[in-house]
Parts: C-alpha cells; sequence; structure tokens
C-alpha cells in the first residue's frame, strides 16, 4: 500500500514496516481512511481504520483553531493526551495483527504492494 489517501495515482511512500516485514504498521490505512472521512464517507473510513473519523474530526478542529487564532501551531498538546493516543493505537493494531493470524482479515488489501 502506498500513503496517498483515496487518490492512487499520486506517488507515495511505502510502509517500512510493511515492507520488511509484511505486517501493517499501526498508522497503515489511516492515510485512506481520514481522506474517505473528509470526504463523507464515513463506512469506508471506518472500513480502513477505525482512527480516521478521529483525524479527520481532529484535523478540522485544528485547522479552525489555526484560523481563528492566525498561528500554524494554536495549542500545545498534553503529553498524556498524546501517549494515551498512542497507546490506544498500539492497542487497535495489537488487535488487528492478533485477529488477522486467527484467519479473520482485520487489514483491507493485503494482496497489493
Amino acid at each position: 500500500m502506498w500513503l496517498k489517501g483515496l487518490h492512487p495515482g499520486l506517488p507515495g511512500w511505502a510502509c517500512p514496516l510493511r515492507s520488511l516485514t509484511g505486517i501493517p504498521c499501526p498508522t497503515c490505512f489511516l492515510t485512506r481512511a481520514t481522506s474517505a472521512a473528509l470526504t463523507g464517507d464515513l463506512s469506508a473510513s471506518v472500513q480502513w481504520h477505525a482512527f480516521g473519523p478521529i483525524v479527520a474530526a481532529g484535523l478540522l478542529w485544528w485547522s479552525l483553531l489555526a484560523l481563528r487564532q492566525r498561528r500554524l501551531i494554536p495549542i500545545q498538546l498534553p503529553a498524556r493526551a498524546m501517549a494515551a493516543t498512542g497507546l490506544a493505537l498500539l492497542a487497535y493494531w495489537a488487535l488487528r495483527v492478533g485477529l488477522s493470524f486467527t484467519g479473520v482479515n482485520a487489514f483491507p488489501n493485503l494482496a497489493g504492494p
């Protein structure tokens, strides 16, 4: 998979973890999921990655806040919130990897590069 949202014709970078191990990383498919959520396709977004709608909402909120304050970085994110988000992302990834080893197709379209 290439990290390029819903536009497969655009260039992108291959996931290093998946290229080396064949296992998708915790953020694999998150770009596509976020792009789908931003275009209003929440069903496809959740199918790609459960965090897609959350990231899309966060990007919209951050953008509006930055525009209102006329600052690129409108607020300092708390370290605990960042750590909790990282742990939630890792837990979701571990669940998906575990399910894929039991025969459940937890990752979309793993047949492609």
